[in-house]
């Protein structure tokens, strides 16, 4: 028996006889061809180009779910992208070589670019580029690539990756878990696979390497562990932490319409963080009361960003969506410096965390900013929606977007474009001198969101993605934990209410302590809801507010994080031991 640990990426136990599918790695011809000749490769690529839009615009017709078809139409969107084409005719003309070898440099440059982001949505979405990259590549050379469609079996998934276009063709019925060597949460398969309700763990390393076809395998999406080859005593144990899994979950699905409130009768609101559209079904089912973290970033994805119109559809629906459920607060597109975006020029920096990012970016490139506050605000007429904007540092970034967003207000009422007049406008706080100057920005805006993900790591000098010093990245830091009681304080001295939508918000550990210090609002992943909303409702505030005084009373990190670990395991054992 062997256990391999990775991502939990779709909640669940799955388990059966392994079905191992790794990708041929195909050789690009470094071939080098005559002048005359290079209109015949463009040709190619033109053609194989119209063959793939066929067979998506095809497959479309038949597709059921809004997941699927939304993945069909982002491909298609960069098989028609004029600077794609362009890129790819460019590199044929210039370096006179064949058309497969131009599009796979084409490939190479968009991902070198999404490999330098330290936003993991954003490097999730390579796969996308990959895969219709390589299609086009596959066309031109008639190389067929096997399917996943006709597995008549019972199976679970064994793969290096799974492009998008493969996880289309999953059949939950057939497929009962997946392991992948490479992905993320936040990848289109790990979407898919969530709303399929197949059990997923990603990034493994290097699984494939480790089973063979037909092994037994049991996959756990929700701790993240695959057993290849398991022993019977371990496959009991798996079963039995199946039924407890399951158990809880139908306790939970119990409250999903029960208000957020403490046993002496302490109200505050529960929203969800979502990156795409596709995660709205499970933010109701959960009952989220509103979308406090909508991230806009996903919609600048493909090449040449995203235009006024498909970004003012995109808000619409999302708006519409949540209209009986609650408000939706728009994120201002938080790219630049570490976060790449293929087709915005000059983003690479030595240091990009303190770098050209966020604010900074949308104000020195005002054309994309309008143009999306211009498309927010279109899409307000259609239901609740706020505008929430990230990295600010100070009073005067905060007087400078105000006046671009008073600009934005202006030109709309001038052209006869209705808007929400009364459209709440909030900022993140995630920088430190934000948190200093937290007193002055409140009277400028209708709200705070704490960003604790940038805050932790800004206030302890800790990059998160460093390997090497994570150990470091502690939200029960006694700084963070000043700066959060700060925050929260000084926004109500000035009748603001103070959300929190970064990762400390979902975590069932921080749940009494932050209730204790006065957060008004929690937004995490859809997930988590229901588990935050349990631990509410079986706690007084004045227990939470005697949480924070001892807590606030102490010095040391080691004996903060003890205090609250026995606390949470003594009142919620099995929430905190999960």
């Amino acid at each position: 028996m062997r256990i391999l640990k990775g991502i939990a990426a779709s909640a669940g136990i799955g388990t059966g006889k392994s079905f191992l599918y790794v990708h041929e790695k195909l050789v690009i011809p470094r071939i080098e061809i005559e002048g005359g000749l290079l209109e015949d490769e463009k040709q190619r690529f033109h053609t194989a180009r119209t063959n793939i839009d066929q067979e998506l615009n095809d497959t479309l017709i038949e597709v059921t779910t809004d997941e699927h078809r939304k993945i069909l139409e982002t491909h298609l969107m960069m098989l028609q992208d004029p600077e794609f084409i362009s890129l790819v005719e460019h590199h044929i003309d210039t370096h006179q070589i064949t058309s497969e070898w131009a599009v796979e440099k084409v490939l190479t440059e968009y991902v070198e670019l999404l490999d330098a982001s330290e936003d993991p949505i954003l490097k999730e979405r390579k796969a996308d580029i990959y895969d219709i990259g390589w299609r086009i590549i596959r066309s031109m050379m008639g190389k067929s690539r096997p399917g996943l469609s006709g597995i008549d079996e019972e199976v679970v998934l064994v793969a290096d990756t799974l492009l998008p276009s493969e996880a289309l063709a999953l059949d939950p019925k057939k497929i009962k878990a997946i392991a992948l060597d490479r992905g993320g949460r936040t990848s289109h398969v790990a979407i898919l696979a969530r709303a399929l309700q197949i059990p997923t763990v990603v990034g493994l390393g290097r699984i494939t390497e480790k089973v063979d076809m037909g092994d037994e395998i049991i996959v756990d999406g929700n701790l993240g562990e695959v057993s290849i080859r398991p022993s019977t005593a371990s496959a009991q144990k798996m079963r039995e932490r199946f039924e407890r899994w399951i158990a809880h979950e139908k306790e939970l699905q119990q409250l999903t319409d029960l208000p957020a409130q403490t046993k002496d009768g302490h109200t505050v609101s529960l929203n969800a963080n979502i990156e795409t559209i596709e995660e709205l079904e499970t933010v109701i089912t959960h009952g989220a009361q509103g979308i406090g973290l909508f991230r806009s970033e996903f919609l600048f994805l493909k090449p040449g960003g995203a235009s006024e119109e498909e970004q003012f559809e995109a808000y619409k629906a999302v708006i519409e969506k949540m209209k009986d459920s609650g408000p939706v607060t728009i994120r201002t597109i938080d790219v630049g410096g570490d976060k790449v975006i293929p087709g915005m020029e000059g983003l690479g920096e030595e240091n990009p965390i303190l770098g050209w990012r966020a604010v900074r970016f949308c104000l020195s490139r005002k054309d994309i900013f309008k143009t999306q506050l211009r498309a927010i605000l279109r899409a307000s007429v259609y239901g609740k929606a706020k505008i929430m904007f990230p990295m600010i540092s100070g009073p005067e970034e905060l007087d400078n977007v105000l006046l671009v967003l008073s600009q934005v207000k202006d030109e709309c009422r001038r052209d006869g474009i209705e808007f929400d007049e009364s459209i709440e406008v909030g900022t993140m706080i995630e920088v430190p001198s934000a948190a200093i100057v937290a007193d002055l920005l409140a009277v400028k805006t209708d709200f705070f969101s704490i960003g604790t993900n940038d805050l932790i790591q800004y206030t302890i000098a800790v990059d998160r993605g460093n390997d090497k010093i994570a150990y470091l990245y502690q939200p029960f830091h006694v700084g963070v934990l000043r700066l959060i009681k700060m925050i929260i304080e000084k926004g109500h001295e000035h009748s603001i209410p103070v959300a929190m939508c970064g990762e400390m918000a979902g975590d069932p550990l921080t749940t009494v302590l932050l209730l204790g210090l006065g957060l008004d609002e929690f937004s995490m992943s859809p997930q988590s809801l229901l588990e935050v909303k349990n631990i509410i409702r079986s706690v007084t505030l004045e227990e939470a507010k005697e949480m924070v005084d001892k807590v606030m009373s102490m010095t040391s990190l080691v004996n903060i994080n003890t205090y609250i670990r026995k606390w949470m395991h003594d009142r919620f054992g099995a929430i905190i031991s999960a």
